[in-house]
This record gives structure tokens, sequence and C-alpha cells, in this order.
């Protein structure tokens, strides 16, 4: 079957300034074994994600575990034909708590053979059912990034209807989910952006106003959605009322000072937040299907283009997600 993998050799470069593409094959190989208490869904769409660059950059991957194939996402269809949303965290079955807090989970991709490819295996209970209301294309756009801003708006945030909440780095996945799920929630949402062309954009999408980074905003916010780092976690600071919250998801820029006396004089609080929950992921599928929010898809392509998809999101050509279908 065709599928896209990360394929690595002994010495090669690695970290952020490596070139992703140098290190993905798309070609035929052979399906791996289904383990007992696993099932194989028949891919019908997968998204694309940053953890996949930083997965042929050989960050957050053992050596021993590649060549791996690619893809955390995926909405399919299994062997009895339940249509399903694959949920890619995986924790030790023995794990009795939520599955994001096992100290030995891994994502689908970084242990396991991932989604990028016509057959993927999962744990079984690792699926959710695919609502109808949702496209394979929109609900394979689910499980990462819109589990994520789902997690930090409603579980990490502490916000409520009425409240207004920052996100910053408007047009990646994350914050283009963050924006519509917080919009739909009742949330003022505020966003930013160094293109004045995906501020423009993140408005359309339900976004109430749009800054440049570093701007000075017109008051102070009750959180702040952060995945950029390094860039933009000062003025997350700042924009913050005291006894504010900014919830952290990552760190693309790079890592940043604490920024301790403002923290703690202003009594900010500082939220780490991953991936999300099999119960969540229910959750925001239903969500979905209930209040007609849908994620952005900015092009579907097929699988023997993954490389294409995976320049164009290295490049940051894309706004919403991109989608392949084996």
């Amino acid at each position: 079957m065709l599928a896209a993998r990360a394929v690595r050799t002994p010495g090669s470069p690695s970290g952020p300034d490596a070139d992703p593409l140098a290190f993905l094959e798309v070609a035929e190989r052979e399906p791996a074994p289904v383990p007992d208490g696993w099932v194989e869904v028949r891919v019908r769409a997968a998204a694309l994600n940053r953890h996949d660059l930083w997965t042929l950059r050989g960050v957050g991957v053992h050596p021993d575990a590649l060549p791996v194939v690619l893809g955390c996402d995926a909405a399919g269809t299994t062997a009895d034909g339940r249509d399903v949303v694959v949920h890619a965290v995986v924790s030790d079955p023995l794990w009795a708590g939520e599955e994001t807090l096992d100290p030995s989970r891994s994502l689908l991709s970084e242990r396991w053979p991932g989604t990028l490819a016509p057959l993927v295996r999962v744990p079984a209970r690792n699926l959710v059912d695919k609502p109808a209301e949702l496209s394979f294309e929109e609900a394979a756009c689910l499980p990462t990034a819109w589990l994520t801003a789902y997690r930090m708006l409603f579980s990490r945030s502490g916000t409520a209807p009425g409240d207004t909440v920052l996100v910053q780095g408007a047009g990646g996945g994350v914050s283009t989910a963050a924006i519509s799920l917080a919009s739909a929630a009742g949330l003022r949402v505020w966003v930013t952006s160094r293109s004045e062309e995906r501020r423009a954009r993140a408005l359309e999408l339900g976004a109430h106003a749009a800054f440049a980074p570093g701007e000075r905003l017109p008051e102070r916010v009750d959180a702040v959605l952060e995945s950029v780092g390094r860039a933009t976690w000062a003025h997350s600071l700042r924009s913050l009322r005291p006894g504010g919250t900014v919830v952290v998801c990552g760190a693309t820029t790079g890592d940043a000072p604490a920024e301790l006396n403002r923290v703690f004089f202003t009594q900010l609080r500082v939220v780490g937040s991953t991936m999300g929950s099999l119960a969540e992921l229910g959750r925001l599928a239903r969500l979905c299907a209930t209040t007609g929010v849908r994620p952005l898809v900015d092009d579907v392509l097929p699988l023997a283009e993954a490389a294409e998809g995976l320049r164009r999101l290295e490049a940051g050509e894309v706004f919403g997600k991109l989608v392949v279908v084996p």
C-alpha cells in the first residue's frame, strides 16, 4: 500500500534546522500486522500536522522506531462498516487514568505506524463514532488540532461565555479551531497575526478583532491561547488581566523567559495543555454535529501528493487544515 513515511539514517541531521522533506518517502510498503486488541481502520481522510514535520526532523521519535508511517489524524471505516474518528493518543492498556497523563503514552506515528496510508491499526478503545453531519475530510481534522483547541478552551482556560480570549498566531490548525470553537461558545475572540490577509480571514472565520503581533490591546483579556512561544510570550503575559490564564500547547518559535515577576505580581495562571482525551474527542465531535461548527479545510490532496502538502505546511502557506485522501 502507498504510505508517507519518515525515513532517516544514523547520523542524519536533526532538530529545527533540518530540512524535513529530505527525509520523506512516499512509496509502497507492506501493511503492518494488527496487534491483539487493536482494529484495522480503512482511512478515508487524514489531516497533516506540524507534528509530521517534527517527526521528519527526527524530533520526538526514537531512532529505533524509524522508518515510521507519518500522520496522527484520521477518519475512516472499520471492517464491520462503522464510520469512526481515530483518537491519536495511545496509552498503556494497564493505565487507569486519563490517557494524556500516562507517562508512557505516545501518538500514532511516534511508536506505531500513523495515518498517512490507506489502512491504520489502532487500539479498539481509540475510536469514536463519526457524526453523519461531518464529512470524512472534516472529521479527520478533529483528533489533533481541533481536540487541542477544545481542551485549551473548555477544560483548561477557565473562561465562560462573555469572556474575552486572545488567540496568538491566527492561521494554523489550532488557532483556526480555537477561533471557531470560542466564537460558537459565546466568547469574544481576539487574534494576532503578522499577515494582514490572515487577520482578515480570521475575522471572516468568527474573530471579533485582529491585531498585529505585539500590538497593545484595547483592554486586557481573560485568557490567552499560546502556541507560538518566544515570539509572542511577553505579549501574552502583558495582555492578561490580573488573575488571568495563559494556556500553552506549544512553542513553535522556541522557549521563552518565564517573566516570573509579572506572573506572581499579577497572579497569572500558566497552564500547560497537550492534546485531549477520548471523552473530549467524543464531546468535540458531538459539538460540531449539533452546532454546525466545521473545521476549515484549506485543501484536499491525494496521498501521493503528501510531499506538496507538507511543503506548504512548512512554508506557512496554509490557513486551516490540509487533508490528504488515500
